[in-house]
């Protein structure tokens, strides 16, 4: 292996085990790379700054993170989780099935596992508790059922996968509802048994009457994935104007309708949105200019060539990949590896034959997985906060859902037609 390569990755792990921020230990490293050990022009490095931000796609990012605090702020949150209580509350371990079906109603509006765990999470973890369910139980199930938030769509890591790879983004959207919906119907399934075991009591089930009262005053908050949804796949607008149109109709809903929220929250609600977004911004203009140096040294078509010289298995290939995305997940998040990694596999794909929809999802739940893994899953620590519970405790308690999330991206590694079903049933 060439010094210099060594010399890059020594730079980047060292960065980042001396706790420099992500996107400052790529910057630095890529900009190392291209100017002193290249001998590049340094100009070069605020053209692909520029270039990296200047992508329409980081609007749509935006707005989803709008809409996502629009509903953390009012009661959106509220009527769905008071809906999904609804719907399977009365079951044997009922509670924790509301809380799973509400991070998917959730998930299909804010395209984000950290809201879905703050939003979601904060709110059912001490429900659950409080209703004699089993803390560990209640921690892990609403630990690791959030991850939905980046497999159902919108989502934020399946849009920035789709502006490296140019994967038309409705098709790709569509690769994540199957998946979900099995992540949905294990964990349910898991908490059904484990409350038949435990013998816990169950919520009386409610008269038509009572769940039609609840429907009604939450119809509002179901129309929201139904119009984002509907207008995508109708043509009515694209996946980038549906952000925009979800942002509006949640402020109209809010304020106008629900009057939960009043005017004078507008202000914090957009600043905190561009505050996240400007972060979103600053990790993808670190990990472009890293990505330039990969590109300049053509590392990317070197692994290719290296890897298919050793591996002639496409299911190898997708094995191997799977625990090296699984581990980068403890470390990096998604973000920053989505960036960075879909440049390397791209040109791997096309030589083993697969799909980059397939791939894409597949990435997407591999990183998703990284929110709960130990030591830097970001959902473990927000969980752990909830009940003031140290990183040990937390990461105990998702094992089990995570060996449920993990079975479930075997079967979707080796069963491609289930993931690209949705895809060529609409688009052919």
């Amino acid at each position: 292996m060439d010094m210099s390569y060594l010399l890059i990755l020594a730079l980047l792990l060292g960065c980042l085990a001396a706790t420099v921020p992500v996107f400052m230990a790529l910057f630095f490293t890529g900009t190392f790379g291209l100017v002193f050990l290249l001998d590049i022009d340094p100009r070069i490095v605020i053209e692909v700054l520029y270039r990296s931000m200047d992508k329409f796609a980081l609007v749509v990012v935006l707005f989803f993170v709008l809409c996502g605090n629009i509903m953390t702020t009012g009661t959106i949150v509220k009527k769905l989780i008071n809906t999904a209580n609804v719907l399977v509350g009365f079951l044997p371990g009922g509670l924790a099935m509301a809380g799973i079906l509400a991070c998917g109603f959730f998930g299909a509006i804010s395209g984000s596992t950290v809201a879905t765990v703050v939003a979601i999470g904060g709110f059912m973890i001490p429900a659950l508790i409080k209703n004699n369910y089993d803390e560990k139980f209640s921690v892990g199930v609403m630990t690791t059922a959030p991850i939905l938030g980046v497999i159902i769509p919108p989502s934020i890591a399946m849009i920035l996968y789709a502006m490296v790879s140019n994967d038309p983004l409705e098709a790709l959207f569509l690769t994540g509802f199957i998946p979900g919906l099995l992540i949905m119907v294990a964990l349910s399934v898991y908490a059904y048994i484990v409350s038949k075991k435990q013998g816990l009591p169950t919520l009386e089930r409610p008269t038509f009457r009572e769940a039609l009262k609840v429907i009604r005053e939450s119809i509002w908050a179901l129309l929201l994935p139904v119009l984002i949804f509907g207008g995508i796949y109708s043509g009515l607008f694209t996946a980038n104007e549906a952000a925009v149109v979800a942002c509006f109709y949640a402020f109209f809903v809010e304020i106008a309708i629900h009057r939960d929220l009043k005017l004078r929250d507008v202000k914090r609600i957009v600043v905190s949105s561009a505050v996240t977004s400007a972060t979103l911004l600053i990790i993808v203009a670190g990990a472009s200019v890293f990505g330039e140096y990969l590109t300049f040294e053509q590392i990317p078509n070197k692994i290719a060539n290296a890897v298919v010289s050793s591996i002639d298995s496409p299911w190898v290939f997708l094995l191997a990949v799977n625990i090296l995305l699984l581990v980068i997940g403890m470390f990096m998040d998604i973000i920053s590896a989505t960036l960075i990694l879909t440049p390397i596999f791209l040109p791997l794909l096309s030589q083993f034959g697969i799909d980059t929809m397939h791939f894409g999802l597949l990435m997407t739940l591999n990183l998703g997985i990284g929110y709960c893994t130990p030591p830097l899953g970001v959902s473990l620590y927000i969980s752990g906060a909830t009940i003031n519970r140290d990183l040990v405790y937390v990461s105990k308690a998702v094992m089990p859902f995570l060996l449920i999330q993990l079975a479930i991206l075997l079967l979707l590694t080796f069963w491609p037609d289930l993931v690209l079903f949705l895809p060529r049933l609409v688009y052919g």
